[in-house]
């Protein structure tokens, strides 16, 4: 901002700061009438359930979902902050004096950054502990106590008798039931030995506990049993944290749940793949800020602005579902989970920078 001068470096970032702003909470308002709306059609099922105890609902669980919209709200309130400028001829009489658009760019990019730290150090946790309190109040209210942990996941264990991959529908509030489990046995020197259907599984000292279980192998035919035990070593914290979905762990709390994940052989690419995007959000944000200058420069006298603003918000749609497309890769293993973090926004950063020295040098 130096190279530019204080005054309009601070004038700018207000400017900038503001857009962004009234973006994000609109957004963040509208998010919270739709959701409170659904909530109280929802609320029939449960007599219990009242509009004050939905208002508090649908408040704890809007924080997760504006974090993923907050990149939509950076790259509009950037436009719609160049736009007016260019629009009452500011940008005109800056670039007149001799200011280049990498000058000017710098207050809207550090606007940005300060943002994307805000939201990874501050903003983060507190969505993080909000929509947990919300899947709990959510259980007790419409009756899911039972399935308390609603997320389908896989979890691998190893035992004496060998390893084995478990998949489950869902978990209670302990992790210490399960429900529509299926279990894949192996033996200890790697080789598959039966697949294991149990409608329940009870985990009891170092073993689950299966009920109403059939039992599927290649060297005998098919069996129903009662009960089945399956060894194990895992404990009660273990299960449960895999069924906590990564968006639901604060931020500064997915180092130490990565470790632990990793060290009771649990697959952590999730969580990993979830404390990386954070990482890289700072700069996603300014890939938003350098995405919306190359669409935002044109003078509106020229013409052209419709269409120079539909192209911007295409380049976020796009960056949008190659980013959710990455991501996918990385959390089931088929790519580094760095490389998917990272790669879109550092994409996009070049891609626009690359625009822009082609519009501003030729």
């Amino acid at each position: 901002m130096a190279l530019i001068g204080g005054t309009f470096g601070r004038y700018f970032a207000a400017r900038s700061f503001k857009a962004m702003a009234g973006v994000f909470l609109t957004v963040c308002v509208l998010i919270y009438t739709v959701d409170f709306v659904e909530l109280m059609r929802r609320a029939s099922e449960a007599p219990t359930a009242g509009a004050l105890t939905m208002a508090k609902l649908a408040l704890f669980r809007t924080p997760s979902v504006t974090e993923q919209v907050l990149p939509f709200a950076v790259l509009f309130g950037a436009m719609a902050a160049m736009l007016n400028l260019s629009r009452k001829l500011e940008l005109v009489v800056t670039r007149s004096a001799g200011v280049s658009v990498w000058q000017f760019l710098q207050p809207p990019i550090l606007v940005a950054l300060l943002i994307g730290v805000f939201m990874v150090g501050v903003y983060n946790p507190l969505s993080a502990t909000l929509k947990q309190r919300a899947t709990e109040i959510e259980a007790v209210i419409f009756g899911k106590g039972a399935r308390a942990l609603g997320q389908e996941t896989r979890i691998r264990q190893k035992s004496p008798d060998g390893q084995a991959i478990i998949r489950a529908m869902a978990a209670n509030s302990d992790g210490t039931t399960l429900t529509e489990v299926t279990a894949f046995v192996f033996s200890t020197d790697g080789s598959f030995l039966e697949r294991v259907e149990a409608n329940q599984a009870t985990l009891k000292d170092r073993f689950w506990e299966m009920s109403d279980v059939r039992i599927v192998s290649a060297d005998n035919p098919p069996a129903t049993h009662a009960t089945y035990k399956l060894a194990t070593n895992l404990k009660a914290e273990q299960v449960r944290q895999s069924f906590v979905p990564p968006a639901s762990v604060p931020f500064w709390s997915l180092p130490t749940l990565i470790e632990q994940t990793r060290q009771a052989g649990l697959d952590a690419n999730r969580y990993e793949l979830q404390y990386q995007t954070l990482l890289a959000k700072p700069l996603l944000l300014v890939a938003m800020v350098i995405i919306a200058s190359t669409v935002s420069l044109r003078f509106f006298r020229m013409g052209g602005v419709a269409r120079m603003v539909l192209g911007g918000v295409s380049a976020g749609f796009v960056l949008y579902v190659v980013r959710q497309l990455v991501e996918d890769l990385g959390a089931n293993g088929l790519l580094s989970v760095t490389a998917a973090a990272w790669t879109p926004a550092a994409v996009a950063a070049l891609t626009g920078a690359f625009i822009l020295l082609h519009l501003e040098d030729g």
